[in-house]
């Protein structure tokens, strides 16, 4: 029996020692940023003591009261048309035996291969006033049509849009995919129609991945900088360009952490609520099992 928890002393001893470096590593490039940066925050940029005069400039001042509300806008467009359309989507492509469906499947996922910034400049020759979309509607109709989506929060959420829903469908899907067709089927051999299986079933089961997808497009976006940078007006303005501001172009190092602080505040909450989701259905399934 020595012999025994000896070895599984030894075998815990080399786990932890395969797992330092990782660990370090994240200490070194996550956790210090997170700490330098909350204690940056609360600094006074005159005398550099201890003050909360970051945050309430950043609460109170209309400029910033106003990037944050824009900010909030242009997210929850985002989040909810992308979460519609990459459902509606990731549930035609994967319940659909139709050639289309099975070319939409094909290449959906294209957009993720292409490089942000030449992704955002192609967007902008489309949809610029003079841009793809007017030269074709004026050769074809002879109207001199323009989009207005240059620096507006339409334009932004397009963009976004055109980003996240083929990452969103490939996750929904991956969820749709695995729920057995021998259940589905059961259910319209009883009767039950196309909602009633969707609200029972489909939309139950995937509910999880819904959640996922959803999570990931709120915190990829909240935060953007490369699309707001190009395509978004001077004022407002999302907060990563606003905190590129404070940084780079007033070196307002305090106010730019605190901006940081507050999106990864943010973040945070909305993987805490990804997190209290998680855990509740794992302990749902402990108890039916």
């Amino acid at each position: 029996m020595g012999r025994i928890e000896e070895a599984k002393r030894k075998q815990k001893v080399y786990g932890l020692l395969m797992v330092l470096p990782s660990f370090l590593v994240i200490c070194l490039m996550v956790l210090y940023p997170i700490v330098r940066s909350i204690q940056t925050s609360f600094m006074d940029p005159k005398t550099q003591a201890f003050s909360l005069i970051n945050y309430q400039q950043l609460f109170t001042e209309p400029y910033m009261v106003a990037n944050i509300r824009f900010t909030l806008t242009v997210v929850l467009f985002t989040v909810l048309i992308v979460a519609a359309v990459s459902y509606l989507l990731a549930l035609y492509i994967t319940f659909s035996d139709s050639w289309f469906a099975r070319t939409i499947g094909k290449l959906y996922l294209i957009p993720r291969f292409i490089p942000t910034i030449v992704a955002v400049y192609a967007m902008m020759n489309v949809v610029k006033d003079t841009g793809a979309l007017n030269r074709l509607v004026n050769e074809l109709f002879h109207i001199d049509f323009k989009p207005g989506l240059m620096f507006t929060p339409r334009g932004l959420v397009l963009t976004n849009c055109w980003f996240n829903i083929p990452f969103s469908t490939m996750l929904i899907g991956a969820g749709l995919q695995g729920i057995p067709r021998s259940i589905i089927e059961s259910a319209r051999d009883v009767g039950a129609g196309r909602l009633r299986v969707f609200a029972s079933m489909i939309f139950p089961l995937s509910a999880k991945d819904f959640l996922i997808a959803t999570t990931f497009v709120f915190m990829g976006n909240v935060s953007s900088f490369t699309t707001p940078y190009l395509m978004g007006a001077r004022a407002p303005m999302m907060l990563g360009v606003a905190l590129q501001q404070e940084f780079s172009s007033f070196f307002n190092m305090e106010r730019a952490a605190a901006i940081s602080v507050f999106l990864f505040l943010l973040s945070s909450l909305m993987g805490g609520f990804y997190i209290y989701n998680n855990l509740k259905a794992s302990k749902w399934d402990v108890q039916d099992d």
